[in-house]
């Protein structure tokens, strides 16, 4: 941490891994600000059980707490695009648009006016200056079973710049322990899988409520020979591997293949069929490397909780990538993010877009 710095807006949450960031750069002598987001919701913040959490830590580390209201650039930009996404049959990752978007994006130009000079997240990952290429580099957090840097891969060297990452540095069970010792909630948002605008979990039936007239009509459900097996409810109620819930009798397990919107098909299958090696990425954004004019090894991962697989790079038109998997993947999923390594470094990434299943 650059101590040359004074001022340090916190994106606080409310749950254990933000508030304990901001109390280690209270430690290391910053002045600290926190920033609570208003994302979605009606009323004043207090109606929120994560800013009461986030306040009462602000008051344990005596600092002041901003609620910032980003409700409708964040129904314009997040639940707009999850709307969308599902309706062309894909599967949407709101955190890593989030990223950039909101919490890198408008809540830091929030932390610039008021005067802070960093910025900095709970997220288990790190920043690093490399004087050779001149860049800042993003590095997965030393606890890599915790490491977050894959929902960071949309951010620029811009934003990067005047990150820290105060949590990067600990395991999930130290930050845990010093957030028991300061007397912090033991909220632990940061562990959910739910959406946070989705708090129930139940994102069809948010989607029917949203949605309402918009949404496609029942269709067929089909193998991939195109035969027909059943009827669906909405094409919206699937994911790429999915297996409970199609509603198909069978002796072998049926999962998902492949979401057809403009037949309002659902293609289903066995699972070795879900197994692919090539897939094409478009909006890359290459972070800690200049964008590769020539083919390059990584490590692509394919979903967050996907351990990484070695896989060769091919840069194709504009800002896609063609990548060829040394081994088969299971459920690539169009509308996921395809997140790139080499040792600890995220290179880059960007968005699914298509899925080749042949071994041709």
């Amino acid at each position: 941490m650059n101590s040359k710095y004074k001022r340090v807006a916190v994106a606080m949450s409310g749950g254990v891994d933000s508030c304990v960031a901001a109390a280690l750069l209270v430690e290391e002598g910053y002045e600290v600000i926190g920033l609570w987001m208003h994302l979605s919701g009606e009323g004043h913040p207090e109606r929120y059980l994560s800013f009461r959490d986030a306040l009462r830590s602000a008051k344990i580390l005596k600092i002041p707490l901003y609620a910032i209201d980003l409700r409708r650039l964040f129904q314009e930009e997040i639940i707009n695009y999850f709307l969308r996404e599902y309706l062309a049959g894909r599967t949407p990752n709101p955190c890593a648009l989030c990223n950039p978007k909101i919490k890198f994006g408008a809540l830091m130009e929030r932390a610039w006016e008021l005067g802070a000079e960093l910025f900095a997240t709970g997220h288990y990952a790190r920043v690093k200056w490399d004087c050779r290429a001149g860049r800042f580099l993003l590095l997965r957090g030393i606890d890599r079973a915790k490491d977050q840097s894959y929902f960071l891969w949309g951010l620029s060297q811009r934003q990067l710049s005047r990150c820290i990452f105060p949590n990067g540095e600990l395991s999930k069970e130290e930050v845990g322990g010093m957030a028991k010792k300061m007397g912090f909630p033991l909220t632990e948002r940061g562990e959910s899988q739910q959406i946070c605008f989705i708090p129930e979990g139940d994102y069809r039936e948010f989607l029917r409520t949203r949605l309402k007239k918009r949404l496609p009509p029942r269709g067929e459900i089909v193998d991939k020979n195109g035969r027909p097996l059943g009827r669906h409810k909405g094409i919206f109620s699937f994911t790429i591997g999915q297996r409970r819930g199609i509603g198909i009798p069978s002796r072998r397990p049926y999962y998902v293949l492949r979401i057809d919107p403009a037949a309002n098909q659902v293609v289903v299958g066995a699972r070795e069929d879900l197994f692919a090696r090539r897939l094409v990425a478009k909006g890359m954004n290459w972070i800690s490397i200049p964008p590769p004019q020539e083919k390059i090894r990584a490590m692509g991962k394919i979903r967050y909780r996907h351990s990484g697989s070695p896989c060769t790079v091919t840069p194709s038109a504009g800002d896609e990538v063609a990548v060829e998997f040394d081994e088969p993947q299971e459920a690539i999923t169009p509308g996921q993010a395809l997140v790139l390594y080499q040792d600890e470094v995220l290179l880059g990434g960007g968005w699914i877009k298509e899925v080749n299943n042949g071994e041709g």
